[in-house]
């Protein structure tokens, strides 16, 4: 059972330079710095809001240094949620053909979605004083051509149930996508993402590459303290007609650049609701 996502974890040559920004947009702060022997890489964690990032930063060969080379760029590389017993998840995700690696008290899950690999790591519940601006991570996306079969392997993978599973469309950025949520009334969920215009951005990244995560979507609660540290070039805002500069955006995207090679969404408190499924329960501003 799957309660929460908790990480992004980010494929970086440069851990310093994307956890500053997340520090300086975000008011993270890095809580441990290591060696991941099994990835020949660094590993420095930020914590924002009650949930953290991952930056893993090569320091030989191995899985990260060929991510970078493969992709060219910094990238959400794996997606990480919460469980009360981990182990019973890697079970569960093993006999559904999943590659189930244990690492401590964590446990790597890998699934072949469309040949790609596509990375998620289970860690045990635990409290965590929030940091920063944001409040909690509460989704992960993965981009897919086959949206039916991704979201059958991420529901087999991990026992989810697919009745509280919700739709999304949106027109504005060209896609279709389910929302593979965890429990009935909470947000926290895998989203899995189809391009249907494939003029716009989304459709663009998914023709250069393939299957993989997209990005990452967040809660916050002001909102404004954040867009007021970023560059206006730097995010896409969406504050609807008649609503003043002065007064809340509902949510807002932070562009990969702004933020070391991670697009990331915040949305206001409750907002996410509007598209999960129970639009009564979006508050007001």
């Amino acid at each position: 059972m799957l309660t929460e996502v908790d990480r992004l974890l980010v494929a970086t040559p440069d851990a310093g330079s994307a956890g500053a920004a997340w520090r300086d947009i975000l008011g993270a702060e890095e809580v441990l710095r290591e060696r991941a022997p099994a990835l020949s890489a660094v590993r420095r964690v930020f914590r924002v809001g009650r949930s953290d990032v991952e930056f893993l930063e090569p320091d030989g060969a191995g899985p990260i240094a060929e991510a970078l080379s493969r992709r060219g760029r910094a990238h959400v590389w794996a997606a990480g949620a919460t469980s009360p017993d981990p182990g019973a998840v890697a079970r569960t995700a093993a006999a559904s053909g999943a590659v189930v690696e244990a690492d401590g008290t964590r446990q790597f899950v890998t699934l072949e979605i469309e040949g790609a690999p596509i990375r998620f790591v289970i860690s045990p519940e635990e409290e965590r004083a929030p940091v920063g601006r944001l409040d909690f991570l509460y989704e992960a996306t993965v981009l897919a051509a086959d949206q039916a079969g991704a979201v059958s392997r991420i529901r087999d993978a991990f026992g989810l149930d697919e009745t509280v599973f919700t739709t999304i469309t949106s027109e504005m950025f060209g896609y279709t996508g389910v929302l593979t949520l965890f429990r009935a009334g909470q947000l926290h969920r895998f989203e899995v993402i189809t391009p249907i215009d494939h003029e716009k951005t989304m459709g663009r990244y998914h023709a250069r590459e393939g299957a993989c995560f997209y990005m990452g979507f967040a809660e916050a609660s002001d909102l404004m303290d954040i867009e007021s540290r970023i560059v206006p070039n730097g995010v896409t805002i969406d504050r609807p007609a008649g609503r003043g500069a002065d007064q809340s955006p509902d949510q807002i995207w932070i562009h990969p650049p702004t933020l070391g090679g991670v697009m990331l969404g915040v949305s206001r408190p409750s907002m996410a609701w509007m598209w999960s499924g129970h639009p009564e329960r979006v508050a007001p501003l």
